[in-house]
């Protein structure tokens, strides 16, 4: 897509809407935040990709302590304008990253799935908050991938492989994005985890290895968003 990226304050307008109408309650562009209630706050980061329809979003929990109760993502959007784009962009953040953030805040199951340290479809001694699955594609099969991802846990798939590796306690963000299509020999293929932020090709790779479909057909991807909360002391 080509042309400019909308200005920081533009964007944060729209953040802050979508977040309204989400919570139920106001939030306000602040400086260069997006302001909701008490000390939560949404920070716009400079793009690294170059793509006018991505965004590189913060999720801060506590302004006076960013620096550890920030969960950081980026996500694109699709569609025939810029803002468009942009627009989808934040509603898919919403949907997964956001609405597992959300939960974290209603603590009530409004928003998303909490799974605690035991059990057997989350990730083994961390309290962790399942977000939202969104999905998009082409042809018949174009839910394909969300439908699976609706119906096959990933958590438990990718701990053994992020387990011992993580720099937090608590508050790790875990995005999976995959998906792909054009038949099954993968040049179309995308498979990627990133946690905090961050490419993790360990569990990239135990993703891509996952049965989910591959639509010989159009084009199926699915994103979701996982937060581990704090991790549990024996």
């Amino acid at each position: 897509m080509d042309g400019e990226r909308l200005p920081d304050d533009v964007v944060l307008e729209m953040v802050a809407r979508h977040l309204s109408e989400a919570m139920g309650r106001p939030w306000q562009v602040e400086g260069h935040l997006a302001k909701g209630p008490g000390t939560v706050a949404v920070a716009l980061r400079k793009d690294h990709t170059g793509h006018p329809g991505h965004l590189d979003l913060d999720f801060v929990l506590n302004v006076d302590r960013p620096e550890d109760t920030t969960i950081a993502d980026c996500v694109a959007g699709y569609g025939a304008t810029i803002e468009e784009a942009v627009n989808t962009a934040i509603q898919i953040w919403l949907g997964t990253t956001g609405s597992a953030v959300l939960e974290l805040l209603a603590q009530n199951g409004t928003f998303a799935a909490h799974f605690p340290p035991d059990d057997p479809e989350g990730f083994p001694g961390w309290h962790a908050i399942h977000g939202g699955i969104t999905g998009w594609g082409t042809g018949a099969d174009h839910q394909a991938v969300q439908t699976w991802a609706a119906g096959n846990v990933l958590l438990p798939h990718l701990a053994p492989v992020l387990d011992g590796g993580l720099e937090r306690d608590s508050l790790v963000g875990i995005k999976a994005f995959f998906g792909g299509g054009h038949g099954a020999d993968g040049s179309d293929e995308t498979a990627e985890v990133r946690v905090d932020g961050v490419h993790h090709e360990a569990a990239s790779r135990v993703l891509a290895h996952l049965d989910w479909p591959r639509p010989a057909d159009g084009m199926s991807y699915a994103r979701t968003f996982m937060l581990l909360v704090h991790r549990e002391h024996s």
